[in-house]
């Protein structure tokens, strides 16, 4: 683990003591996988993050938690490390924490641990159960400001919401899909990642409510608990058109895209509509090989440049501007692709 920085700054980005950090470092043994990975990764972190940590004065430590599919939690890495330095003069350094799948107790735990890490603030994405909306509670007490991302947790104590309306969203979503069907027959499939997740839930009750009004007489048909993780959705959508031989569009609340796409292509089947959520690797290639109709997308930079900022102003750090607003919802096509949309991920 060749690397330039003090101990103390390794044990800072990890949230572990030195005394673990330097076992760890000089190979003494007595310390688990775990966190020789932990380590590792806050080692990258600050590589990542160097132009901060070069820096003097007051900084602010603040964690990213978030149950996500990897390819979001990349997507939120980037953009916040690419604003890192608009934050000026403030100083942010961030830690994350990132999940495909684990409990809420799991999740609980790692909130719970960002006061003893001594965090600044927590920015957060997670499913609304009792026992997260408890621990954004503590943090809240204990003096460290919450701001959740992309899906809410409206009973927390958190100090706002960061992202788009999202029962606007799946309003738009029906919409498009309706005036691209037209009067062509035929089921649509939603599909969520998990029902607990209240952003996407929301988008799925905009989605509802605004195809009963357009066309009544339309099914649709839901997937749900697959976390968008690709096998599993692949699996679950894959029985749902073997069910249904008139599904012909996909509303994707949530991810997996590329596997709902390979479960139709496994049978066969047309996909006439789809449309789906952010601008990731994968559904920018997606976009541009035409296999979906039109992405909703919102500036993930801008979002994390906001949340961080109201972190700041809770800290004092900055003065206040008044309520955030949602984010603008941008319809992405294979013809107006932002000159930020990530290229696609290299073929391993």
């Amino acid at each position: 683990m060749r690397h330039p920085y003090p101990i103390r700054e390794i044990a800072r980005q990890s949230g572990l003591s030195t005394a673990t950090v330097d076992r760890v470092l000089n190979q003494r043994g007595n310390v688990t996988e775990s966190t020789i990975r932990e380590v590792r990764e806050a080692i990258k972190d600050l590589d990542r993050q160097k132009s901060q940590v070069r820096l003097g004065g007051r900084t602010f430590m603040v964690d990213i938690v978030m149950q996500t599919p990897e390819r979001f939690s990349t997507a939120v890495r980037d953009a916040l490390e690419a604003e890192l330095p608009s934050l000026h003069p403030a100083l942010v350094r961030s830690r994350f924490h990132f999940r495909e799948t684990c409990p809420p107790a799991e999740l609980t735990a790692i909130l719970d641990g960002s006061a003893r890490r001594g965090s600044q603030g927590v920015i957060l994405k997670a499913p609304d159960e009792p026992e997260i909306t408890a621990a954004v509670g503590r943090l809240v007490a204990a003096g460290i400001p919450v701001v959740t991302l992309v899906t809410d947790l409206p009973h927390s104590a958190r100090l706002a919401y960061v992202g788009i309306d999202n029962r606007a969203a799946g309003a738009t979503a029906a919409y498009l899909l309706g005036q691209w069907l037209g009067q062509r027959p035929g089921h649509v499939l939603t599909t969520i990642s998990r029902g607990s997740f209240r952003g996407e839930e929301e988008r799925e009750m905009g989605f509802r409510s605004a195809m009963r009004l357009a066309d009544p007489r339309r099914s649709l048909v839901e997937v749900t608990d697959s976390d968008g993780l690709d096998a599993t959705q692949h699996d679950l959508v894959l029985a749902a058109l073997q069910r249904d031989a008139d599904i012909v569009a996909v509303y994707s609340a949530g991810g997996g895209n590329q596997a709902t796409l390979d479960a139709f292509d496994a049978l066969g089947r047309e996909c006439a509509v789809f449309v789906a959520h952010d601008l990731d690797h994968d559904n920018t290639r997606l976009l541009r090989e035409r296999r979906l109709s039109a992405v909703l997308h919102h500036d993930l930079r801008q979002d994390m440049r906001r949340a961080c900022q109201i972190v700041l102003r809770a800290q004092r750090a900055l003065p206040d501007d008044g309520p955030s607003l949602p984010s603008a919802i941008q319809i992405v096509t294979p013809f107006n692709m932002p000159p930020g949309a990530p290229a696609p991920a290299p073929a391993d």
